[in-house]
């Protein structure tokens, strides 16, 4: 059975669908898919794309801190990556006096390139198949324990281990490269990455802030869009190329693999790839599964999102300071935010559940004819249909717990650093926890949490209903009479954990530990967590496993047709053309103009999304925009629209033509579409990308930028 499994699904990851749906492993190309990739347009070979051994065209895209894409765009390590990647790089680097995030930068020489501390980049170097081994280890341990344990148990409670001690294994046989073993296909192959790392990136443009996110709120997710969502930053190195950490002694790495920016455009169905690492998508998922997110999971992001925004957007408006400290959290959690509210909307509107449960019948069917077949998924749906009933309600709460104290309230993630810190005063770690503090505190004001505490905890009592909550509820219920409000402003009174002195009080007083109320607090949450995740543990257990036959069902009835595996942030290829669309009536062009951005500029009273500062506007309108002008619509294009199936981690991917050369960088997807990482509908899921001419433009007409115009060979 094993080796039956691996030679499908080795089969499969070398098999293009017909369709543009997919996000395809770049290492698993095969002839039958080059021709079809070549009758759309694309002109490189599978090895020009892909090749460990010389440079292809992987080696120009790069995992940007483990939650962007990026490109390398000349030999010198320069990158494109979106503005809203490099945003909190930006944001780290602005200060009051020095506002980046807001002004915008221009590195008009090497020397004026600014370290962008803690963001690193990822180079794949190779791809290795350990399905065998990894779904082996596991078959033995399922003999070994003799039927005390299923399989469900054993693959919970092993495969992360079997893995992590398989990336000990080869990280030691490849020196210098970091190793991820990764599960593909819900857990039924595993791939081994290696990747190079280099920590050294410094940054060399940025737009205003109101250019890199133009739209903000009002256009996320939604089309039309004239976003100029782009930043640069450059990799350095040794001299000899090997990695290091920040060095003045460092230079720009010298890069064999890099991608041309072309400045030729596009047309309707010209062809059009995106070369990136996605984060995450279900495309596999029950039915069950799926009304468990929408109606579960992505409810309670919509619920707490709202509150504690709410709360932030206040504080925000109010102090430029304080805005400064919370625009990338702001950012990151509106964006999900509006991706759940998205999501829910469209699963409704496509009938999502309808057509998974259209495919599960049809599964039953196939299995039903074939005695061994049965036996092997007969029970796979309806045990599935029992566990998300089951876990459904606990799952909720389980969201509403971790969206409330893990990403809500910010003062327990203080208290769980310093919970780690070694008792050691001399020691080195306490010296990393102070500096760690440092970098917390930067972006933190306690005001905001402290308010945010007591707006979430009151909410959180409203949607466990006596449910699951942490212990400090007896205490805000005994001595502040049930207001929570008045529970966190003591708790913020009286703990000594809101400066980097706590290290040397807590060293001082180890009894802090344990009484400090604030650490008492993050004990209790803790506490409180594991005890309702022990509720839904052995559940998911079993939901995993029988997803995992699910997907090795789907495989298994449709041979003959092309499954990819779900994204899990490892590079990804997707493949398409550049096209329109029409929804619920509308139709949609597939690029837009200088005068579609004025014109929402002039809403910019009434909408304070589309503000811009009045020199920008003023060079929109003067329209001299040269060569970056499209030769055939005569207009100058901003954004633009191609069919390539992307997601969450695509930001930031370079959009090639088919010379493999740069016409864009994807931000973003379209609204109607939004159920995207459950099911692809190929008439309405679109990419978003900013046209690249738009980009250079900025750098040299804005910018003043003629060092990195040059630099591009333009």
């Amino acid at each position: 059975m094993r080796k039956m499994l691996l030679a499908l699904v080795a089969s499969l990851c070398s098999i293009m669908a017909s369709a543009d749906e997919g996000m395809w492993m770049l290492s698993h190309i095969n002839p039958q898919t080059a021709e079809k990739m070549k009758a759309l347009g694309l002109t490189l070979t599978p090895e020009e794309l892909y090749n460990e051994k010389a440079p292809s065209l992987k080696d120009a895209v790069i995992n940007l801190g483990d939650f962007c894409s990026g490109v390398v765009v000349s030999p010198e390590g320069l990158f494109f990556t979106n503005h809203h990647c490099g945003y909190g790089a930006i944001q780290a680097l602005s200060t009051p006096e020095d506002d980046i995030l807001k002004n915008g930068f221009v590195a008009k020489k090497r020397s004026q390139e600014r370290p962008a501390k803690g963001l690193y980049v990822r180079f794949l170097e190779k791809v290795e198949d350990h399905t065998e081994y990894v779904r082996g280890e596991l078959d033995s341990l399922y003999k070994e324990k003799g039927g005390s344990m299923t399989m469900a148990e054993i693959e919970s409670t092993y495969t992360d281990s079997i893995c992590s001690a398989l990336e000990n294994k080869l990280a030691t046989k490849n020196r210098g490269l970091d190793c991820w073993v990764k599960s593909y296909y819900s857990g039924n192959a595993f791939f081994a990455n290696y990747y190079k790392v280099y920590r050294d990136i410094r940054l060399v443009f940025t737009a205003t802030e109101t250019l890199g996110k133009f739209g903000g709120d009002t256009d996320n997710w939604m089309w039309p869009r004239q976003t100029c969502d782009f930043s640069m930053f450059r990799i350095y190195a040794k001299p000899d190329g090997t990695p290091a950490e920040y060095s003045e002694d460092n230079v720009p790495l010298k890069t064999p693999g890099y991608a041309p920016v072309s400045i030729k455009g596009y047309s309707p169905n010209d062809y059009c790839m995106t070369i990136g690492y996605p984060g995450s998508t279900n495309r596999y998922l029950s039915s069950w599964g799926i009304v468990e997110r929408t109606e579960a999971s992505n409810q309670a992001v919509i619920d707490v999102r709202t509150a504690k925004q709410n709360v932030w957007k206040h504080w925000m408006d109010s102090d430029r300071t304080i805005e400064l400290k919370y625009s990338s959290k702001w950012a990151s959690s509106s964006n999900y935010w509006k991706n759940s509210i998205g999501m829910n909307k469209a699963v409704k509107d496509l009938d999502v559940v309808g057509q998974k449960q259209q495919l599960e019948e049809r599964i039953r069917q196939w299995y039903g004819k074939d005695a061994e077949l049965a036996a092997t998924y007969g029970n796979v749906l309806a045990t599935l249909e029992k566990a998300y009933t089951e876990r459904k309600q606990k799952m909720a709460l389980l969201t509403y717990f971790t969206e409330t104290f893990m990403r809500g309230i910010e003062l327990r993630n203080i208290a769980n650093r310093i919970h780690i810190m070694p008792f050691d005063a001399s020691s080195e770690d306490s010296t990393l926890c102070v500096l760690s503090l440092k970098s917390i505190f930067k972006d933190y004001e306690s005001r905001v949490d402290e308010e945010t505490m007591g707006v979430l905890l009151e909410k959180y009592r409203q949607w466990a209903k006596g449910e699951h909550l942490p212990a400090f509820y007896q205490l805000i219920d005994s001595a502040y009479a049930g207001n929570t409000m008045a529970y966190a402003k003591d708790v913020f009174a009286k703990t000594c954990i809101l400066d980097t002195t706590c290290v040397g009080k807590i060293l001082a007083d180890e009894s802090l530990r344990e009484t400090d109320m604030a650490m008492k607090y993050a004990d209790d949450i803790m506490v409180a967590y594991y005890d309702l995740y022990n509720t839904v543990k052995g559940t998911t257990s079993l939901i995993k496993h029988n997803e995992r036959l699910l997907n090795k069902a789907i495989m298994e009835m449709d041979t003959n047709e092309a499954h990819y595996s779900d994204a899990n942030m490892t590079m990804r290829l997707s493949y398409g053309y550049i096209q329109d669309y029409t929804a619920n009536g509308t139709h949609y062009d597939y690029f837009t103009t200088s005068q579609s951005l004025l014109d929402k500029i002039a809403q910019q009273n009434e909408i304070a999304d589309y503000v811009m500062e009045p020199e920008i506007a003023k060079l929109l309108k003067k329209g001299k925009f040269g060569k970056y002008k499209d030769k055939k619509t005569k207009q100058m294009q901003l954004c633009f629209l191609s069919n390539n199936d992307i997601t969450g981690g695509n930001s930031g991917s370079p959009m090639f033509d088919g010379n493999g050369h740069v016409i864009g960088l994807a931000f973003d997807g379209n609204w109607e579409a939004m159920a995207g990482d459950i099911s692809f509908d190929p008439t309405l899921q679109r990419c978003i990308g900013v046209d690249i001419r738009f980009v250079l433009w900025i750098i040299e007409r804005w910018g003043g930028g003629k060092n990195i115009i040059k630099e591009l060979g333009l």
